[in-house]
């Protein structure tokens, strides 16, 4: 049975996501604080397979709350509840470590949705890599380039003998810009086909994924040879560099 934890302090929404989605057949722990929610998660003792985490709570917000969680080390799928619409509150959440988001007021099967499509996710994670890879060009899941391999279905980049978790948002911009390999690749196009978001947004929180990118991506993240700027436009992916790109 998977479990849920549920972060929310409204007494109503609260009780009322535990019933729905015990309904379902989940086993859901409820708290109100980001304080409980830390503590609940970074627990030896705990485990859990999703985390709905609201925006607005008492003492630290659900920002806070993300990024302490991922900085813990702790990489469950996480859907942020948000009562603010506004696409930078949205990236915002992404920046922070969070895998989707819900604008309040919901409906309760959109919600039931994304949570299967984390706990799919969670079933991935939980995957062991095939002993005998398919090779690239028939394994999507799977992109080498040079001593580095993304494997997208384990959200994990692997740089020689190291390897680094991604988070959903990460994986999937990197995903996309390797898919237009080679082509500049705007900003605007990013928001809109990776995040699908359409308004006027500011484009500061794509370059804010690529500083983090980078510092996975490259060996000298300051002299970029793979993810490169395009100047007025966005950014290039490039899986072969040759010598002396920059």
């Amino acid at each position: 049975m998977s479990r849920i934890l549920v972060v929310e302090d409204e007494l109503h929404l609260a009780d009322g996501l535990r019933f729905n989605l015990e309904a379902e057949g989940y086993e859901v722990d409820v708290v109100e604080t980001g304080e409980a929610a830390l503590e609940q998660l970074m627990s030896s003792e705990r485990r859990f397979d999703v985390v709905v985490l609201d925006v607005m709570l008492p003492g630290k917000d659900g920002f806070t709350v993300m990024s302490e969680m991922r900085q813990g080390g702790q990489f469950i799928p996480t859907l942020m509840l948000t009562a603010r619409g506004h696409a930078d509150d949205i990236l915002r959440g992404f920046e922070a470590g969070a895998d989707d988001y819900l604008t309040k007021p919901f409906e309760l099967a959109i919600l039931i949705a994304r949570i299967r499509g984390l706990l799919r996710r969670r079933e991935w994670l939980n995957a062991s890599l095939p002993p005998t890879p398919a090779p690239p060009e028939e394994n999507p899941d799977k992109f080498a380039f040079g001593d580095k391999s993304v494997h997208f279905d384990l959200l994990e980049l692997h740089v020689r003998d190291q390897v680094f978790p991604l988070t959903l948002m990460e994986a999937n911009l990197l995903r996309y810009l390797i898919q237009h390999e080679g082509k500049p690749v705007s900003r605007k196009s990013m928001l809109e086909e990776v995040w699908g978001l359409h308004e006027d947004t500011d484009t500061r929180a794509i370059d804010n994924f690529i500083v983090r990118l980078r510092r996975y991506v490259e060996d000298e993240p300051t002299k970029p040879r793979h993810l490169l700027t395009v100047r007025g436009v966005g950014y290039r992916f490039v899986a072969s560099p040759a010598n002396g790109v920059s």
